[in-house]
């Protein structure tokens, strides 16, 4: 879109907020680079929403990628299919994106490929008709139950249903999501108070057999990068520490923090070394 853009991601190892971090300050360099120009590209931090994979992935999919043709940034549903802008075309075969994953959302249309664009085609066309969706945009309680007409039949009514505007799911499916977090939150929080990040750096260095003093910057043996790794990996997802504070106490890049923590599980796995014990 002219001053923002969609992305509809399916997290795994890697959490959302170093995904995005990576994302973002790397395109802001490039684009920086590109326009000789310098200082904060995007405005503000971006905004996600936890999705319920089912009813609302083929949804979210569908209202994504309309959205251009909404805003008439193309001219019709046909220009849709090669806007570069939009991922519509990946998933027709009419556009070639190396990084765009298509099987997922094809798989929900046929079996054979041929069929399966030609039943997602129709999937999103139908789609134009329906105009803005205000459960897939609205707030915390029309997301929950499906739509501003379902919210409203609850008005003076007893009944009570979770909802959270960064959530989009049945009520049952927020409140599971709110108990997670709160679970990590409550673990995070309770290592805060008892470990000291320079103990968990200690304790990494003594996993892995290296003496404390060599890892704070860019060596690169490989005794020294496995203990980095897992003292990133400690640091960021089980002490919640930022990848900015991590950087800054081990002497590195916010890069190398990032691949860091993603190397330290395979480390942490390889070596059944936990924090917690």
């Amino acid at each position: 879109m002219p001053n923002h853009f969609h992305l509809l991601l399916r997290t795994a190892h890697w959490p959302l907020k170093m995904v995005m971090q990576r994302l973002l300050t790397r395109y802001s360099v490039y684009y920086n680079h590109r326009h000789r120009r310098s200082g904060h590209l995007f405005q503000n931090r971006y905004k996600s929403i936890v999705c319920e994979e089912e009813p609302y992935l083929l949804e979210l999919v569908r209202y994504i990628h309309l959205n251009p043709l909404r805003a008439r940034e193309v001219g019709s549903y046909t220009d849709l299919a090669r806007h570069p802008w939009c991922g519509h075309g990946a998933i027709l075969g009419t556009r070639k994106v190396e990084w765009q994953e298509t099987g997922d959302v094809l798989g929900e249309f046929g079996r054979s490929r041929s069929e399966a664009r030609e039943s997602y085609g129709e999937f999103v066309k139908e789609g134009i008709s329906g105009g803005r969706r205000p459960e897939l945009a609205g707030g915390g309680l029309i997301r929950s139950v499906g739509g501003i007409g379902e919210a409203m039949k609850l008005v003076g009514k007893r009944e009570k249903v979770e909802s959270d505007e960064r959530i989009l799911g049945s009520g049952e499916y927020v409140a599971e999501v709110i108990r997670e977090a709160e679970h990590r939150d409550r673990r995070k929080a309770g290592m805060k108070e008892r470990l000291d990040p320079r103990d968990v750096i200690r304790r990494a260095c003594k996993v892995v057999g290296v003496e404390e003093s060599k890892l704070f910057g860019h060596r690169r043996m490989r005794d020294v990068s496995e203990a980095r790794w897992l003292a990133s990996k400690w640091l960021v997802e089980d002490l919640g520490m930022t990848v900015t504070d991590v950087a800054r106490m081990l002497k590195v890049t916010h890069p190398a923090v990032v691949y860091g923590a993603r190397k330290g599980r395979a480390i942490e796995a390889a070596r059944r070394a936990k924090l917690s014990n």
